[in-house]
């Protein structure tokens, strides 16, 4: 698989896979989704869905696919499987596959995935995928499994962790830009008084501190972060069995 996430949930199995395995609720802590609506369902075939993307204001990319769940195993693990596509020509995924694996331990539930697409476009659409779209997608993954993890761990509603990261966001932006700009070096030397001589000095190094503050400070527990999710497996991950039966449809 070429994209590889896994968030650590501190939360109930149940939970965790009704939050994933029901649309209305998948749709609202998954930012690569604006809507995800199942189809009237097939005796002896796999679950169809309908999905959509709004990419721009007045643009919006939809696409089908298919999914299957595996939700009692012998070792206590869970699967679910999907395969997709988007017949949309503004769409630069034109078809994939994935998986989902959830995985009980002691402190709770280890929920990774692995998926991959084909990009169309032919070569412009490669290049394209490989420098900007697939670390786009990676990136909103691991966000969403964050914003998942704090919605069971802390009980924050999608819709509340999306203004906490908007609002985090916006903080961060701007004591970045005060401390690149200078704006503030003014009025803290006149602030300084009698101090003014070293406050002239030492602001250069405050703003050094707040910039360096500003980008890589851990954000607060509430926020969603991809930085949390693992990216990389720890050892080699295999699909399982149920998406092999999916592609063969």
């Amino acid at each position: 698989m070429g994209l590889y996430v896994e968030a650590h949930v501190r939360g109930d199995l149940d939970d965790l896979w009704a939050r994933t395995q029901d649309p209305a609720q998948h749709q609202r802590w998954d930012l690569r989704f604006t809507s995800i609506d199942y189809l009237p369902r097939v005796e002896g075939e796999p679950q169809g869905f309908r999905y959509a993307t709004r990419v721009l204001p007045f643009l919006t990319v939809a696409g089908t696919g298919a999914c299957a769940g595996e939700k009692e195993r012998p070792d206590g693990t869970r699967t679910s499987a999907l395969r997709f596509a988007s017949p949309h020509p503004l769409s630069l995924l034109a078809e994939g596959s994935g998986y989902w694996r959830y995985v009980p331990d002691a402190d709770g539930v280890r929920f990774l995935t692995g998926y991959d697409y084909r990009p169309r476009w032919g070569r412009f659409g490669a290049v394209a995928d490989r420098l900007l779209f697939r670390p786009l997608i990676g990136w909103a993954t691991a966000w969403s499994f964050d914003r998942l993890r704090i919605w069971l761990e802390r009980g924050v509603t999608p819709e509340r962790a999306l203004r906490h990261w908007l609002a985090e966001c916006a903080v961060r932006g701007f004591v970045l830009l005060a401390a690149c700009s200078g704006t503030v070096y003014g009025a803290l030397v006149d602030a300084a008084g009698p101090l003014a001589p070293l406050a002239l000095y030492s602001t250069p190094v405050l703003a050094v501190v707040a910039a360096l503050l500003a980008l890589f400070a851990p954000p607060l527990p509430g926020t969603p972060a991809a930085r949390r999710c693992l990216r990389t497996p720890i050892a080699q991950a295999r699909a399982p069995r149920v998406l092999a039966t999916l592609e063969q449809r």
